[in-house]
């Protein structure tokens, strides 16, 4: 039975994708940061949503606290989930940090220790990640999957450190995808604006006209990136590939 990691995954795009792996039989381990209670609860709504069977005696599901700014976290998250599930199958490496700076003023943009913690959330923590869970992935010829954004397509987003690093995460991920090749699959999702928690700090005057310029009059939900993310998780012929999740929003 496959085993599915999803960090970040208490919330937002993280739940919505350990929801979807859990129903489509996939044992799921939830990271959270700091969100002990958030996660334990969308814990007690998987084994209704699972098709694995009730008594088979193998644990299915877990609840694991790391910190992903931290490489030691994350070498410790990989040997817990090994030692008590026995394989690693996917990862999708959703975590990631920004701070709301908009892109009107260099000096708003040029705070080192945001850029430094930028730089470390959407770059070194998904390097880490694959690096610590790479000989696992290899055994179970597996998929590791980024989230990323359009902010690293095209300029936009919610400040220059968050654009850059995200631009530079899709680029990782594309050299990732060779040097883990022939065993191992690594893709990206970039989503434009999704109606997450962070999605509060814009009006609903501002969310509408989002929709309206998109080319498919509609703001992507989370279950739709959800499912992108499982698909690349089950492709076995897609590796190397970015894709963008913005309902024509940048066409």
């Amino acid at each position: 039975m496959s085993v599915a990691l999803i960090t970040a995954g208490s919330a937002g795009l993280g739940a919505a994708a350990v929801r979807v792996f859990a129903k489509n039989g996939y044992r799921v381990i939830i990271n959270y940061a700091n969100n002990e209670e958030r996660a334990n609860k969308l814990l007690e709504e998987l084994p209704p949503l699972s098709t694995l069977p009730r008594d088979s005696g193998s644990e299915y599901f877990a609840a694991i606290k790391a910190d992903l700014g931290s490489r030691d976290e994350i070498n410790r998250l990989i040997k817990e989930i090994v030692d008590r599930f026995g394989r690693l199958d996917v990862i999708f490496s959703n975590g990631g940090w920004t701070r709301f700076r908009g892109l009107d003023s260099i000096d708003d943009n040029a705070h080192e220790e945001e850029w430094d913690r930028a730089f470390n959330m959407n770059v070194k923590s998904h390097l880490w990640l694959m690096q610590a869970a790479k000989k696992h992935l290899d055994e179970t010829e597996g998929a590791f999957i980024t989230t990323a954004s359009i902010a690293g397509v095209v300029p936009s987003g919610s400040s220059l450190a968050y654009s850059a690093t995200k631009a530079a995460q899709i680029h990782l991920m594309k050299v990732l995808a060779v040097m883990a090749a022939p065993k191992i699959r690594v893709n990206t999702v970039s989503p434009g604006l999704l109606l997450t928690e962070w999605a509060n700090i814009f009006s609903d005057e501002q969310k509408e006209a989002h929709r309206q310029k998109t080319k498919l009059k509609r703001i992507v939900t989370v279950e739709d990136v959800a499912e992108q993310v499982l698909t690349f998780a089950k492709s076995k012929s897609t590796t190397g590939v970015n894709i963008v999740m913005d309902s024509g929003f940048i066409l």
